[in-house]
């Protein structure tokens, strides 16, 4: 009889241990859970909730908090410690923002800032928008042209450029530049376009060039933080307030849906030529992140760059960085929707995005001028 119960007690100490086990194996600890935080440009702010949600059901231990800021906004006050909060993972807009960052902390400290080489996320390209009837009198041959949007600038009405005199005055918007990657693009852009070449450091001392960024300050007064902010500002204000637009195409394609319902009569997109690709680029910090955080971190990135969830990001309009995804095939997929001007392939040079050097001069001279 006492053997019987001694097994009987040795079957039941058996099933509880592996009971305990499964629950360990399943369910954190106490304490045991990392928490990642991620401070992403906005133009990925909806995917990346959704993403998280997805990945954070795959790994209950692994707690993921997103901030959002403008990525330029992103350096700053990393650099400057302003953030009330410890970043572990970066992802500005642009890989060069974050070779602007890596070489701002080497001044100070000789170590490397980021515990492995920053890794692209997903692309995207920038792009003009502008309402159907006044993009065909900016750009009478369907190519958008940075001295059109110039001459409708210094005219500040649409009736001195061939356009209805009910339309108003013209209004261009982009970004801040010291503040987000896209209006920085746009002004390497509108600069190398003014000179006819390259951007160098000293493009920015041309006086035609300091004339330019003048016009476009005055014309674009209290530019936007971020470009997702601008294009949602773009469809609410509308023709007669927001006329032609810079922003990525990525966010063009996600929100013309929006502006289709809002509107009646939604946006065209131009793609300019040339133009700069921007790559969504992620690094993880080494100041305030231990090694087990780290390591969460690299899981969430692994996760991010698989098939599966780089279509999420076509889904969005954001081109992969997985070449195993397509475009097309893509459920979903903003390129098979029909949108004025987008286009699978775009006909367009695509060149580097502007260095931390040429960006330092772009916030310097929109700065100073007046």
């Amino acid at each position: 009889m006492a053997k019987k119960k001694s097994k009987s007690s040795q079957v039941y100490t058996s099933t509880v241990i592996l009971a305990a086990s499964l629950v360990l194996t399943y369910v954190p600890l106490p304490g045991s859970q990392q928490t990642v935080i991620i401070v992403s440009g906005t133009e990925l702010q909806e995917p990346l909730q959704q993403l998280a949600a997805k990945f954070q059901q795959e790994h209950p231990n692994i707690k993921l908090e997103l901030k959002f800021q403008g990525s330029q906004d992103i350096v700053n006050k990393y650099v400057d410690q302003k953030n009330d909060f410890k970043p572990t993972v970066l992802i500005p807009a642009n890989g060069e923002i974050l070779t602007e960052l890596s070489d701002r902390l080497r001044a100070t400290d000789n170590n490397s800032p980021f515990y492995d080489s920053p890794r692209p996320i997903a692309k995207t390209i920038l792009v003009g928008i502008a309402w159907p009837e006044r993009g065909k009198v900016l750009f009478p041959d369907g190519r958008f042209q940075w001295q059109r949007v110039e001459q409708a600038m210094q005219a500040s009405n649409w009736q001195k450029i061939g356009g209805s005199s009910d339309w108003g005055s013209f209004d261009f918007v982009t970004t801040d530049p010291t503040r987000s990657n896209s209006g920085q693009v746009t002004l390497s852009l509108w600069t190398q376009a003014k000179l006819g070449g390259q951007v160098n450091n000293n493009s920015f001392n041309n006086p035609s060039v300091q004339s330019l960024f003048g016009l476009v300050k005055k014309s674009v007064y209290q530019p936007p933080r971020s470009t997702d902010i601008l294009l949602q500002e773009f469809i609410t204000r509308g023709p007669n307030d927001a006329d032609v637009a810079t922003v990525y195409e990525s966010v063009a394609l996600y929100r013309w849906q929006q502006s289709s319902v809002s509107s009646g009569r939604p946006y065209q997109i131009y793609y300019l030529n040339p133009s700069i690709e921007s790559t969504a680029t992620a690094a993880i910090v080494r100041r305030d992140v231990d090694s087990g955080t780290a390591d969460a971190a690299r899981k969430f990135l692994n996760f991010v760059t698989q098939p599966a969830q780089q279509a999420v990001l076509v889904e969005y309009g954001f081109r992969p960085v997985n070449n195993a995804v397509d475009l097309k095939s893509v459920p979903k997929s903003p390129w098979n929707q029909n949108i004025p001007g987008a286009e699978v392939k775009p006909t367009v040079q695509t060149i580097p995005p502007p260095n931390p050097e040429i960006i330092t001069e772009i916030q310097r001279l929109w700065q100073r001028v007046n």
